[in-house]
């Protein structure tokens, strides 16, 4: 019995899945954030729905051009609810009584308590006891804003800012202080190529962030979403340059280097995406633990055994939260390379309990099961 397991192949199926929006939350890799600055309309039923509108800031002044995760936090239960736009503000909704309720009936909510509001109106603020609204930004942290006090009715309720602060321990971040700097004519075209993009006008689009670019050439994420543009033109090369262009202007944006390992990993290029994803993780070690996961995987298909385990025990450590399971997986193939069975078998068990009911779990079992046997064989053999 091969000690690899079929490892290799099965590595090769998952890193060709889209984990990168899975671990960004979704996010397009075309937008710069969709959500605007409106009040919406009351529903028909105002009692189940709650309106709130703010504004994400960074503490030093720098723009935030990148989507800004919003979340409530109650009694460390996250949801995302939304997303800041390009000038950072943003206008969420929250469910009200019935959805809170159940979403919070692990965290004591039957102790809520309804409380009249005027006239005929009532909402469970007590529901939003201990809970808070938060930004989620890779390489920030976040002032917390107390819901209790900031739910005060049943119209649009303004929080008011979320200030987010950097990391000491990170260098990088996906927001790039060369934005405060672009003149007024490069911002427009910057905003009209987004636009452009947004709508599937690509010509237009490239036409426009290419003039931002020319206007100012440090622009950094103008350059990014030109590469993206290129990118869904098709034109590959051309896009490695734009996102080049934007390493030069802010050697210190993440994006640009995202791109590039998304390139990379498409086109198989292990020994680039093992570059692209050093670089990025030097920059930041804490907040993406997905590159974490490809930086190991270019390193095993790279037959770089240490670096690859090294990679997976750092991207275990930094996913807090479990979103990357096949850290597991990968971590469980070089063990077993090197005939460490009981631990390649724990780490297989870790990530087939992740898995939902189906053929992927049940390969997963099986090799749960192989790894165990031969743990057991290398015990006797002993």
């Amino acid at each position: 019995m091969t000690s690899r397991l079929g490892f290799c192949l099965s590595l090769l199926v998952l890193l060709t899945a889209n984990l990168f929006a899975q671990a960004r939350g979704g996010r397009s890799s075309g937008t710069t954030g969709t959500t605007r600055r409106t009040t919406p309309s009351l529903p028909s039923n105002p009692q189940r729905t709650l309106f709130l509108t703010g504004h994400v800031v960074v503490d030093d002044g720098t723009p935030v051009t990148d989507p800004v995760a919003i979340q409530t936090n109650c009694r460390g239960q996250l949801r995302t609810r939304g997303y800041s736009d390009a000038k950072g503000y943003f206008s969420i909704e929250l469910g009200g009584t019935s959805q809170t309720a159940t979403e919070m009936a692990s965290s004591d909510a039957s102790e809520s308590l309804q409380m009249p509001m005027r006239g005929s109106t009532r909402f469970v603020t007590n529901e939003w006891q201990g809970c808070q609204l938060q930004g989620n930004l890779a390489g920030f942290t976040s002032q917390l804003l107390e819901l209790e006090t900031k739910v005060q009715d049943m119209g649009p309720n303004d929080v008011g800012k979320i200030v987010l602060h950097r990391m000491e321990q990170v260098a990088g971040f996906t927001i790039s202080a060369t934005s405060a700097a672009a003149p007024s004519k490069a911002k427009k075209n910057y905003e009209k190529g987004v636009e452009q993009f947004k709508k599937g006008k690509l010509d237009d689009a490239e036409k426009k962030l290419a003039e931002a670019t020319t206007v100012y050439p440090n622009y950094a994420v103008a350059w990014v979403e030109l590469g993206r543009v290129q990118v869904q033109k098709h034109n590959n090369p051309e896009a490695k340059t734009s996102f080049q262009h934007a390493i030069s202007a802010d050697a210190k944006l993440i994006t640009p280097y995202e791109e590039l390992a998304r390139l990379a990993l498409n086109e198989k290029d292990w020994p680039q995406l093992d570059a692209v994803t050093d670089k990025l993780l030097e920059l930041n070690p804490v907040s993406f633990p997905e590159y974490w996961y490809y930086n190991a995987a270019a390193n095993y298909y790279l037959q770089r055994s240490h670096d690859c385990e090294e990679s997976a025990r750092r991207g275990l450590r930094v996913d807090s939260q479990h979103r990357i399971p096949k850290l597991e997986l990968l971590l469980a193939a070089v063990l077993s390379d090197r005939h460490s069975y009981q631990e390649a078998a724990q780490h297989m068990k870790n990530f087939a309990n992740s898995l939902p009911p189906g053929a992927e779990s049940d390969d997963a079992q099986k090799k749960v099961h192989q790894l165990e046997q031969l743990s057991a064989k290398a015990e006797v053999a002993r």
